[in-house]
């Protein structure tokens, strides 16, 4: 039995150059690509109930775009999602509460990659599975089929239900 859903989602594409590396917003393609994955996740019915975000900003718009579509729900950044390390955004979904249903990780690589390949138990889509290994592009996203708490969640823990990088 599934309990939960795990949605992890790299930005779209963004700008090449800014005053910082946080400060780079969307590029005009990672505008399109984020609606086209705000479509893509109500195909597949799922609509988080909390998304936690990285405070970077091409982060942050790419949630804003998608939000446009997928209709939703609890945002908060979190700072640790731009650390970017596997063990950090383990750490984030950790803290959630046990009444989330679902939830979305909205950062970057190579810490989203790492997470999904950490987080696959090897029963899920086939397709998916090939194309995460092939690379998480900008506006990829997996979607994770999760059972038991978020706390418990461990490298092995969780079903891969799709992947795709959605492009507008």
């Amino acid at each position: 039995m599934t309990d939960r859903t795990l949605v992890l989602i790299r930005h779209a594409k963004a700008v090449a150059a800014a005053a910082s590396d946080e400060v780079r917003p969307l590029a005009d393609r990672g505008r399109r690509d984020a609606l086209a994955a705000g479509r893509w996740l109500t195909e597949l019915s799922v609509t988080p109930d909390l998304v936690v975000v990285s405070p970077a900003t091409r982060a942050r718009e790419t949630w804003e775009c998608i939000a446009e579509v997928v209709t939703s729900v609890d945002r908060r950044v979190d700072d640790r999602i731009y650390d970017n390390t596997v063990d950090d955004l383990l750490d984030v979904v950790a803290d959630v509460p046990d009444e989330v249903a679902s939830l979305a990780l909205v950062g970057h690589n190579p810490s989203m990659h790492g997470l999904a390949i950490t987080l696959d138990d090897g029963d899920g889509d086939r397709a998916a599975q090939a194309a995460i290994r092939d690379g998480y592009p900008t506006c990829g996203i997996a979607v994770f089929d999760v059972r038991g708490t978020w706390s418990q969640l461990r490298a092995g823990a969780a079903t891969l239900r799709a992947f795709e990088a959605p492009r507008g």
